[in-house]
């Protein structure tokens, strides 16, 4: 028990470390983490010919699962003690406060990195996520595989995902983030930690769907905030919102002109008019 939370903490400790894993010196990391990261691999494609097995037991290929909506990809393992839990509540947080709804809008997919690992933990799990998630439909788009090591590593090396295995402790070393896919199966963004905005959630899936989801308010959103690598969150474009104010204000300062306009030309209409004669 001892050495399980102290693993615990260990892996709690991967969240500050995920993003960017490269910036932190390797010498300061404890053996058990060296060669644990997340490196992004931006506009990668994701191997869609693997097969994996789902909940219910059933082989399924990537490709029947990206098809038509932005993807969210996690890699966790279901035994997990602490931070896969984390990552998978971080994310429901973030899911409840979207106006999207998985299996409408987009398609959350879940995989196990341990071979080990069956349909049967991958059904336990998906019935506690969706019972907290709480949205009628999602069981069809929310996908819990599992899978062999093959498979499981070609996956987490397409996005950049590294994990070790101690044999001691029975546990895995992984950081913590998310990958969005676009619908053909390309990386489009990385958001990293265990807590995952809201905002930055929305306008990642809105640009992985090449704006085929959301409103003109994301539109106008995502003109004025912009995606940084090395955060994995979306900032304020400056520029951008200088332009946008410059708009808005030549739209508001023509709009009077217009309006004003348009009463002078009703006055003087008015002036000329004639009278009409007494009875």
């Amino acid at each position: 028990m001892i050495r399980r939370a102290l693993w615990a903490v260990v892996f709690l400790s991967l969240a500050s470390w995920a993003a960017p894993a490269h910036a932190q010196p390797v010498q300061l990391l404890p053996k058990q983490l060296v060669g644990v990261e997340i490196e992004q691999h931006l506009d990668a494609q994701v191997p869609l010919d693997l097969a994996f097995r789902d909940e219910a037991g059933k082989t399924v290929r990537l490709a029947d699962l990206v098809q038509s909506r932005p993807v969210v990809l996690n890699l966790v393992y279901y035994r997990c003690p602490m931070l896969c839990t984390l990552v998978v509540n971080g994310l429901l947080s973030s899911f409840r406060a979207l106006p999207f709804t998985v299996g409408r809008e987009f398609d959350v997919i879940t995989v196990s990195i341990d071979p080990r690992e069956g349909p049967e933990l991958a059904a336990a799990k998906k019935k506690n996520v969706l019972d907290d998630y709480g949205r009628p439909g999602a069981e069809s788009g929310w996908h819990f595989l599992t899978g062999d090591e093959t498979s499981v590593r070609r996956l987490a090396d397409s996005v950049g995902f590294s994990y070790t295995y101690d044999a001691e402790s029975d546990t895995f070393a992984h950081a913590a983030g998310v990958m969005i896919l676009t619908p053909h199966g390309r990386v489009s963004r990385y958001l990293f930690g265990v807590e995952y905005a809201p905002k930055d959630m929305r306008l990642s899936l809105v640009e992985a769907s090449n704006n085929k989801i959301g409103t003109v308010a994301d539109q106008i959103l995502l003109f004025c905030y912009h995606y940084d690598p090395s955060t994995g969150r979306y900032s304020v474009a400056a520029l951008n919102l200088v332009r946008a104010g410059g708009i808005l204000t030549v739209a508001a300062l023509g709009a009077f002109i217009l309006l004003a306009w348009r009463r002078e030309v009703r006055r003087a209409a008015a002036s000329i008019r004639p009278t009409e004669a007494p009875r």
